[in-house]
């Protein structure tokens, strides 16, 4: 049987604490999700730490390194950390997870674009905060632009080749497809590329079935070749990859993405999510790739070769 690859994005930075109760914050609850997921068909899990205090996103290398040794502890799972991080953080702090942990797989966002979550409070009629900085981080992202410029992705590339970090590229939207194309024609990056369709962010491409098949058509122009992936924002999770799934790609599902399991509930774990869409792979006659698989289709360094 094909294998696909399924990522559970654990944590994220645009949920807040009061939007689920299952949100995990600290290192001990982020790593639990990552083996939970693993154990329910995950072969990767996206990485992100939280103020182990207030939930807040922050860029704290020792919170990464607490997480990360507490999954290779229990489990084998390719563990592909952010460098995309949160509001407020420098392009510095984003990009230090690569260069002191030396990931097999670190997320590159591969442009600049407007990331608005403004309206999530009115939209998930939020009535009362939990913590002081929730209701002012998701309002100050109506004057946000989330910067990833040319300059930042050439020394960005850089970093990630130096220590063997195979780049999960972020693509929000069809202008970013040729900025990869750039890159390869430069030499910066090496393929086969690995992209990750991002959907349904206010300021990128929205999500539906026609758009998921525009950026991959456009890949498939630009490009030629390449391992991809797709994830949708809130409840499109499922559908679109599903969708992908079809199209030969893989999906990404999580708390990251969606708090929800099904309308109206909300997830109790990243493996909620990922058991569904385990279900709906083998019902297409595909099958979740292990870990190692997983390694294999992507041509990871390996295990033995990161810095925890």
């Amino acid at each position: 049987m094909q294998r696909v690859i399924i990522t559970a994005a654990i944590t994220g930075s645009v949920h807040t604490p009061s939007m689920s109760p299952y949100l995990p914050i600290t290192p001990q609850q982020i790593a639990n999700e990552a083996v939970r997921a693993y154990e329910a068909g995950a072969a990767v899990a996206h990485i992100h730490v939280r103020n182990p205090e207030t939930g807040q996103p922050i860029p704290d290398i020792e919170l990464f390194k607490e997480v990360l040794i507490n999954v290779k502890n229990k489990c084998n799972i390719i563990l592909c950390l952010t460098t995309g991080g949160g509001m407020g953080m420098t392009i510095e702090e984003r990009v230090k997870v690569v260069s002191v942990h030396k990931p097999e797989l670190a997320s590159f966002n591969f442009g600049s674009m407007n990331f608005g979550l403004f309206e999530v409070p009115q939209r998930m009629k939020i009535e009362k905060f939990n913590f002081p900085w929730e209701e002012k981080y998701l309002k100050a992202t109506e004057d946000l632009v989330f910067s990833n410029t040319f300059k930042t992705l050439r020394e960005f590339s850089q970093i990630f080749n130096e220590n063997e970090t195979k780049p999960e590229i972020e693509i929000y939207d069809v202008g970013m497809i040729y900025n990869v194309a750039y890159f390869l024609e430069k030499g910066y990056l090496k393929k086969p590329v690995y992209l990750q369709f991002v959907m349904g962010i206010l300021g990128g491409i929205t999500a539906s079935p026609n758009n998921l098949m525009l950026l991959h058509n456009v890949a498939r122009e630009a490009i030629g070749d390449f391992v991809w992936s797709a994830c949708a924002a809130g409840r499109n999770q499922i559908p679109l990859c599903t969708v992908a799934l079809t199209l030969g790609g893989n999906a990404r599902v999580g708390l990251e993405d969606n708090i929800h399991s099904s309308k109206g509930i909300l997830a109790k774990s990243n493996a909620d999510q990922v058991e569904k869409i385990v279900r709906i792979t083998r019902e297409l006659g595909l099958e979740p790739a292990t870990p190692d698989e997983a390694r294999q289709i992507l041509g990871l360094k390996g295990l033995n070769k990161v810095n925890w």
